[in-house]
């Protein structure tokens, strides 16, 4: 197999950006990242016509693309449209999530998630269950008549073996004891969202094995002067992650730069909590029953109650360098080498480094999605 050349563009890396070199893949791998001058004999090369590289964008909350919502079509071919949706904005990898849904919805979408690895769907890592597990007070856009109670069959049907990754999304203070502790034990990467806990109980759970927050500040307990909230023990934590809905609806841009100041950057990661109308052409969708509409740029439920998002992930890069003050590296490691680490796939992706997968994404100077790379496929298809 052939080395080829991606030669013409800046290369971000993870501790900073290369000029004038080029980064070398040889099939599904890279192989390294040399001085343009000194490329091996033989090998191709792709003129990118300047912009810069990155590491493909990893999404762990992604409920719907292409016109498609997971909810309504929990089988690989939904999931495959998904994707394909999503790839045009840099997303080389990501989580399909269903919101709170009946039983038999959650085992389809389960299933679904395992049929789209063996068929190699290009991007799917697994599948992000955010609820039914939720508390009804902090229950945003999800239907409360769908919410449910851990019990052993919940446990059972989460901890089967996965060939993928497993997000759960719950309250941590509705799971009965233990229940985050065997969740974790099992591989799960528990996440707290739609959540009333407090400080002390938020506490709890990151000690029984929570590891990360599902769009911090949205739909959880903030930070006060007596009750820090579950806010303020995300942001003390060191070891877990936090998604960020970077479009500037979800959360004030200054609370989100607060909360780089106070944690730094290695527990953020951006993501979309995407709906249907991303990459797709219609502005309105049906979520549960409810009739859900594209509003200035987000969207939302009859009532006004945001629902998800119309954000894409080079969207929220862009806002976390326009809104944030983010670097270019530093936005980067945001979308894809935080996301890599949370999800416990950092040996295989997430970066450009020599034997990770060649994951990546072109932009252009306008920071805009050229073209796109999934285990060394190209695909021109862009913003």
């Amino acid at each position: 197999m052939s080395v080829t050349a991606l030669v013409g563009a800046e290369i971000v890396l993870p501790d900073g950006i290369a000029q004038d070199h080029a980064l070398l893949i040889e099939g599904a791998r890279i192989v390294d990242v040399v001085r343009r001058d000194a490329l091996p004999p033989g090998c191709g090369e792709i003129e990118l016509q300047d912009g810069w590289l990155l590491p493909g964008f990893i999404d762990t909350q992604v409920n719907g693309g292409g016109d498609v919502l997971l909810n309504a079509r929990p089988d690989v071919e939904g999931i495959r449209a998904i994707a394909e949706a999503h790839r045009r904005f840099g997303t080389t990898g990501m989580m399909p999530t269903l919101i709170s849904d009946d039983a038999d919805v959650v085992d389809a979408a389960i299933a679904a998630g395992e049929a789209a690895i063996a068929q190699s769907v290009p991007g799917i890592w697994g599948v992000h269950v955010e609820g039914p597990h939720l508390n009804p007070g902090k229950k945003g856009i999800h239907d409360a008549a769908k919410f449910a109670p851990i019990d052993a069959a919940v446990l059972e049907r989460y901890t089967r073996p996965t060939s993928g990754q497993r997000i759960v999304t719950l309250a941590p203070e509705l799971a009965p004891p233990g229940a985050i502790r065997a969740l974790a034990k099992a591989g799960v990467i528990v996440a707290a969202g739609h959540s009333l806990a407090n400080y002390d109980q938020t506490v709890m759970a990151l000690d029984e094995g929570l590891a990360g927050f599902t769009h911090l500040f949205n739909a959880m307990t903030q930070m006060g002067s007596r009750e820090p909230g579950m806010v303020a023990a995300a942001l003390l934590d060191r070891n877990s992650h936090f998604g960020l809905i970077v479009d500037g609806l979800h959360v004030h841009p200054a609370a989100l730069r607060v909360a780089l100041a106070a944690r730094g950057l290695d527990g953020a990661m951006l993501v979309t909590d995407a709906m249907p109308p991303v990459g797709g052409t219609q502005g309105r969708f049906s979520l549960m029953g409810q009739d859900i509409h594209v509003v200035d740029g987000t969207c939302r439920g009859p009532d006004g109650t945001l629902a998800g998002s119309a954000l894409s992930m080079a969207q929220a890069l862009r806002n976390a360098m326009d809104m944030l003050g983010c670097s270019m590296v530093e936005a980067s490691r945001m979308a894809s080498g935080n996301p890599a680490r949370f999800l416990r796939i950092e040996r295989q992706t997430g970066a450009i480094l020599p034997g990770l997968r060649a994951d990546l994404v072109h932009l252009d100077a306008q920071r805009r999605v050229r073209r796109t790379w999934i285990a060394g496929d190209i695909s021109e298809e862009g913003e």
